[in-house]
């Protein structure tokens, strides 16, 4: 069986590598873009693609240097909004669909899944179970599914983690080129993470790098030749800063002292929750994983002195140290913990996921609470999506199929609980844990068929493309102050709007169109206001005038 695996195993990885491809651009473009990081990667993409060498690699934010983050995913949307202006024949200043900004980011992100299957493989060159099934529970968490689609950093960041894992663990004693191929790609992947969210890469290069002197199997030799693929692979990363900080000075230490440092040592708009907020994000979006958890991390223990349980649990702990100690938390500062958590509920997986004509191994007690914990769950879920399917759904916007996609996860997970109550090495036993993915991927396409995936900080004062539908261009925009700092504004009124002012100072900008919500004073005479447009969440576009 095992030769087997190893025949399937790429066609298997695939297989699941496409499948993370559906589930990441299926309606990728059907929600607006959220505030407040998904407006503010837009429009500096955005600004970036209108630019020529070599200002193209200083980031803008409405005209004005932009120090908050590196240009590394700005650049590759960019590039895409350039394809789609040739494509579609837009003019420069047109706005790209949200599809399009999300695109680059959504592909990045989708790498994660061959690239931890490849790692586990590293870790465990005998288990292709076990990296196959690390692939699969990479896939089905939700919280990286979801992120993975949104114009953010925080997917990509992870799959260049992943990166520098997997070129550190290709260096071998006996293979010369692997060892400088291996440090080329810890390198590259070390100067993605110098690109994108440059205070974490010292870190995750530090982490990696000492687990890996911890396996003590290269000599000096070898360490020479995977250093210096390292040196030649940093290159970009290190290339970019040096000229950044050449250019803007003292300015270019804000992304590492301002947007890196002091989220750890202070709270930012108010965004704090100490260890608990992540944590709470782990228990919430590990599911249906999360009873494994335990279990693997006891299975690292007991391995820890072998590369697999010792790389687990080093980078275990290394991403609980980066996110627990964080004064400032937000949601997505907790996917530093789901690689590592997919690393170690991968080969618990595979222990229970019985071989064809073998009974389930060891850990079968284990196994048989796992399933029917899935069965009580199965049957909860399916109750509720009864109940959600004969009566009126609760009026909370915006509307979510919750019955199709509770039907679909509770049917899987059923069917995983066959793992306890299906005679051992049945084909039902087999076949329980792609039941249970299967059921809980159907979960995750009706959820991202729906406008409910895209959940952020303050979402309700989103704009949409459609509330700026028919505006005429150039025109006069004007919004009320306590609004102007908004992303959303920033992208869909294009060019931003100006600040409203009093009704006795208007008069040099009538006509003009007002953009507040509906729950605003209207305008007092005498100017006369007509409605032209309603957008998401009680919007409004007015056009005013004497």
């Amino acid at each position: 069986m095992a030769a087997i695996l190893r025949s399937r195993f790429w066609p298997a990885l695939l297989g699941l590598w496409l499948l993370t491809l559906l589930l990441a651009l299926i309606q990728l473009g059907a929600v607006p873009l959220r505030d407040w990081d998904e407006g503010i990667v837009a429009r500096v993409a955005l600004e970036l693609s209108q630019r020529s060498w070599p200002d193209v690699l200083l980031p803008t934010y409405l005209g004005e240097p932009y120090r908050n983050k590196p240009p590394g995913l700005h650049l590759l949307i960019a590039g895409v909004i350039q394809l789609w202006r040739l494509g579609s024949g837009s003019h420069d200043r047109a706005l790209p669909p949200e599809g399009v900004i999300r695109l680059a980011p959504a592909l990045l992100s989708s790498l994660l899944v061959p690239l931890l299957a490849l790692v586990q493989r590293r870790l465990r060159p005998e288990e292709p179970r076990a990296a196959l099934a690390t692939a699969l529970v990479t896939v089905t968490l939700l919280p990286l599914a979801r992120h993975g689609r949104l114009a953010m950093l925080d997917g990509s960041q992870l799959s260049a983690m992943a990166l520098v894992w997997l070129g550190l663990l290709l260096a071998s004693e006996q293979q010369c080129r692997s060892r400088w191929l291996g440090g080329i790609g810890a390198g590259l992947g070390t100067s993605a993470l110098l690109l994108l969210k440059a205070p974490v890469a010292p870190a995750a290069l530090a982490v990696a790098l000492t687990l890996r002197w911890l396996d003590r199997d290269l000599s000096r030799r070898a360490w020479a030749a995977l250093l210096g693929g390292l040196v030649l692979g940093l290159l970009p990363g290190l290339a970019w800063h040096g000229w950044h900080g050449l250019i803007r000075g003292n300015d270019a230490l804000v992304m590492w002292g301002q947007q890196g440092v002091a989220r750890l040592t202070g709270t930012v708009e108010n965004h704090d929750g100490g260890p608990l907020v992540p944590l709470l994000q782990v228990v919430q979006g590990g599911w249906p994983w999360l009873p494994l958890w335990p279990g693997a991390l006891r299975l690292a223990w007991q391995q820890r002195q072998k590369r697999s349980g010792r790389w687990v649990l080093g980078l275990t702990l290394a991403s609980l140290l980066l996110v627990l100690p964080l004064n400032t938390q937000l949601p997505w500062y907790s996917l530093l913990i789901w690689p590592p958590f997919a690393l170690a509920c991968g080969p618990r997986l595979a222990q229970l996921w019985p071989e064809a004509g073998t009974p389930r191994p060891g850990a079968h007690h284990l196994g048989r609470a796992i399933g029917l914990l899935w069965l009580g769950l199965g049957g909860g879920a399916l109750a509720l999506a009864a109940l959600s399917l004969t009566r009126p759904a609760p009026p909370l916007p915006p509307p979510a199929p919750l019955g199709p996609m509770l039907m679909a996860a509770g049917l899987g997970l059923v069917a995983g609980s066959g793992l306890a109550l299906a005679p051992p090495g049945s084909v039902r036993q087999r076949w329980a844990i792609p039941a249970l993915a299967t059921g809980w991927c159907a979960a995750l396409a009706l959820l991202f068929c729906s406008p409910s995936w895209n959940w952020e900080l303050n979402e309700q004062t989103v704009l949409d493309r459609e509330l700026m539908a028919g505006r005429p261009l150039p025109g006069v925009l004007v919004a009320r102050k306590r609004d102007l700092r908004r992303p959303s504004y920033v992208w869909y009124a294009n060019p931003a709007p100006g600040e409203l002012r009093s009704t006795q100072e208007t008069g040099d900008l009538e006509p003009f169109e007002l953009i507040q919500r509906r729950d605003d004073p209207p305008l007092a005479p005498p100017l006369s206001c007509d409605l032209r447009a309603m957008g998401l969440n009680g919007w409004q576009r007015w056009r005013c005038r004497r």
